[in-house]
């Protein structure tokens, strides 16, 4: 636990040096999202994991009583526009360092309820931080830059990996029985690996375009990852490491669509 709220302390500092006070109104990758939407949607979530922390038996009422509602995340997002940036800003901050805070008293296999099933603290944490690092890829896309890959890519590979059966799940197909052996090569050269080292479906590449992929931040043909085998194959096609609906995914690179 505390490597990983380490690790999630610099994925939010990242996220931080990208926001100065003309970015907010910016478009993001994510249809009809701004900068602001992006933070407002970290923010928001944040504050809702301290409260499955603190109080879990409240915040499961509260999740019942918001798909009874019509859960929409664009509407979270849409009430809070009219927020100036620094507000949104001073809110994220306050927010991570509450739920950093409430996360330092768990142990890593504490169970803590969220928007499906329940998850220990350590893969609670590994989320959060592959959600700040994914929404803060749409932030560096809309301002133009380019992210300096770090080693912490394999707290959103790992979670990646754990979502395959997941993937399948959530766009209505049937959960694939074979393994899939998951190579990989992070930003300082080391390698990570997941999956039985036998087994027939592979996928290999670098860290970043694989993390790209799982979190639907990047096309299939704009990532640089060799895939072989019939499950391994549709799972690319339809990696979701994150929670929600079957997301859309994003066009091909230079699309009409971007």
């Amino acid at each position: 636990m505390d490597q990983l709220l380490t690790d999630l302390r610099a994925e939010t500092r990242d996220l931080e040096c990208l926001l100065g006070p003309e970015v907010w109104d910016l478009p993001t990758p994510a249809a009809g999202w701004t900068v602001r939407d992006q933070v407002t949607h970290l923010a928001w979530f944040d504050d809702a994991a301290v409260r499955a922390v603190t109080d879990p038996e409240a915040f499961r009422a509260e999740v019942r009583r918001l798909v009874e509602e019509g859960f929409d995340t664009d509407r979270i997002v849409a009430e809070r526009r009219s927020m100036p940036g620094e507000e949104v800003l001073d809110w994220f901050r306050a927010a991570r360092g509450r739920l950093a805070g409430a996360l330092t008293a768990l142990g890593p296999k504490a169970r803590i309820p969220w928007y499906g099933p329940d998850m220990g603290a350590a893969s609670f944490t590994t989320a959060r931080l592959m959600e700040t690092w994914a929404h803060g890829q749409d932030v560096a896309d809309a301002v133009g830059v380019r992210r300096e890959p770090t080693d912490r890519l394999r707290h959103v590979a790992q979670i990646g990996v754990r979502t395959l059966q997941w993937s399948f799940v959530v766009h209505g197909r049937p959960a694939p029985q074979a393994p899939v052996r998951v190579e990989l090569t992070l930003p300082g050269g080391g390698a990570w690996a997941a999956g039985p080292e036998d087994a027939a479906d592979v996928v290999r590449g670098p860290a970043l375009d694989f993390c790209l992929l799982v979190t639907q931040r990047r096309n299939r043909a704009d990532v640089d990852l060799t895939v072989a085998g019939p499950v391994a194959e549709e799972w690319m096609e339809i990696a979701q490491a994150f929670a929600g609906p079957p997301g859309t995914g994003r066009p091909p690179a230079g699309s009409p669509e971007m």
